[in-house]
């Protein structure tokens, strides 16, 4: 059993039409080369980490074909919310359009804890300054805070010994940082910055990190454990 990564898929099999070429031609044909890679290394055992951004659509009906694109490959799937995810309400919701849609092996990361075998795993969306007015960044920060803490309370709960795999979409700052150190926090996944912003990847000390956009991964899935 191994653990993958990877996000800011993007998918726009619905509704929404956006074609993700406009932002270069890497983008060309991405979903097949998701698909090609996808299948060359996961397996139905595995456990693949979706950090954020899956799908354009603005509504959860209008996901079904995004979903139908991801129920198709194996493994099993843990989806966090994106700055794009419109479409996501709550997990009540989302869990029985799954099941009414029939699609299995999808899970949603959301003020709660999945065991991976020699990993827990945990995360929150955080939030980015450049989306939020200045006046509102305490209190967003401080609800992305407690959010964080209910999960990693959740992982610590079940598995007080295990170490974290703990995701955000944003990329993580010294404040979110040194307000999650007291947990056992070992490798820590993250999206939202696309190739034209590697010069911000983020290094914590004793902490390993991964930026998954997918474009930066080459639309390849990025193998984080085993």
């Amino acid at each position: 059993m191994s653990i993958y990564a990877i996000s800011d898929l993007h998918l726009s099999f619905g509704a929404t039409d956006k074609p993700m070429n406009i932002f270069g031609e890497n983008w060309n044909n991405y979903e097949e080369n998701i698909r090609k890679h996808w299948l060359e290394l996961v397996t139905d055992e595995d456990h693949v980490i979706l950090s954020g951004d899956f799908s354009w659509a603005t509504y959860l009906e209008d996901t079904k074909n995004d979903f139908e694109f991801l129920n198709s490959l194996p493994g099993k799937k843990y989806i966090l919310k994106g700055n794009h995810d419109y479409w996501w309400t709550t997990v009540k919701k989302m869990n029985e359009y799954l099941k009414e849609n029939g699609f299995e092996n999808i899970y949603f990361i959301y003020n709660n804890a999945y065991d991976l075998g020699d990993y827990m795993l945990s995360g929150t969306r955080y939030w980015g300054h450049e989306d939020e007015d200045e006046v509102d960044n305490e209190k967003i920060f401080n609800r992305e805070i407690l959010r964080a803490k209910i999960g990693l309370d959740a992982a610590s709960e079940m598995e007080p010994h295990k170490p974290i795999i703990f995701t955000t979409h944003y990329p993580p700052d010294d404040r979110i940082i040194n307000g999650l150190d007291e947990y056992n926090i070992k490798i820590w996944i993250y999206g939202h910055l696309h190739t034209k912003h590697e010069e911000n990847m983020v290094n914590i000390p004793n902490i390993t990190t991964y930026l998954t956009s997918c474009d930066y991964l080459n639309f390849k899935v990025l193998k984080i454990a085993e």
